[in-house]
Order: structure tokens, then sequence, then C-alpha cells
């Protein structure tokens, strides 16, 4: 089954710097399964997000390429997703990157 992978940015991204490098292993990678990535993406439709880079907002998730999720859009994640045992993980991920108020990095298929 293919993947999405969501890892914890140490330091903040930077402006100007595309992040194209599939580097999972770096920010300690999650996987999450397509099927339930496909089913959340109508939900993220309102959720401001960055493609490959902080100068391209965006919203949603890059879903075949690389989102950078600021902490106010991983907490909006974490709320919706609330509740799905499926996407624990996940959600335990995004509240700690809120709680330490860093970014997220989504890797897409």
């Amino acid at each position: 089954m293919a993947k999405h992978q969501f890892g914890i940015m140490e330091t903040p991204p930077q402006k100007g710097v595309r992040y194209d490098e599939f580097e999972p292993e770096k920010y300690d990678c999650i996987d999450v399964d397509d099927d339930f990535i496909e089913r959340l993406c109508p939900m993220l439709m309102e959720i401001p997000t960055y493609y490959h880079t902080l100068d391209k907002l965006d919203y949603n998730l890059a879903y075949c390429g690389i989102t950078l999720i600021p902490p106010q859009s991983s907490s909006a994640i974490s709320e919706i997703i609330a509740g799905n045992i499926d996407l624990q993980n996940l959600k335990i991920l995004l509240d700690k990157a809120v709680k330490e108020n860093k970014f997220v990095i989504h890797y897409g298929l």
C-alpha cells in the first residue's frame, strides 16, 4: 500500500529555500496509509500550507509532493482527525509539533 510520510522539522524552513529532497529519515517520519490521506484531503481544502517552499502558499497537502505545514495548520489538522483511531499516530505527531511550535513536513506519493 502507498504511504505518505510526516515528520517534525527541528529547525523552521527558510524563505527562498526549496525542500525538494526526499529525506524522511532526517525528520524521523511516520508512515500513514494513502487510503486515510485520500479521505482526509477534502477536509483540508481551507488549511493553509506551503508546497516545497515558504514562497508557495497553498492549501491542503501536496498530494504527490512535499508540504510544509506551519504549527497553526497542524493544530487545525489535528482537530479534524481527532477521534480517528487510524490516524492516532499522526495526531500525536501534529500535537507535538504544535506544542513545540515547529513545522511538520509531509512527503506525498
